[in-house]
């Protein structure tokens, strides 16, 4: 089956769901789910960029962003 094939066949099952804790439980488990998902997602963004920078090109990053990025303008606020 393709996807949205297996998609349509498992709403149709859901719909079919009449006791309350199993649709709770399957409620958790798709809540679940989508956590770890997430996780696994920021997981890989991370990982796409580890070790491209060298520690000094890191350490010139960290500086323009402590000395542009954390400094406090009064002025903007106005």
């Amino acid at each position: 089956m393709i996807s949205e094939t297996r998609k349509l066949h498992l709403i149709e099952e859901v719909l079919k769901i009449k006791s309350e804790s199993t649709l709770a439980a399957l409620e958790d488990f798709l809540k679940k789910a989508k956590i770890k998902e997430r996780k696994n997602k920021k997981t890989l963004m991370f990982q796409e960029f580890s070790g491209i920078w060298s520690k000094e090109e890191a350490d010139e990053i960290e500086r323009a962003i402590e000395e542009s990025c954390e400094t406090i303008n009064p002025d903007d606020w106005k």
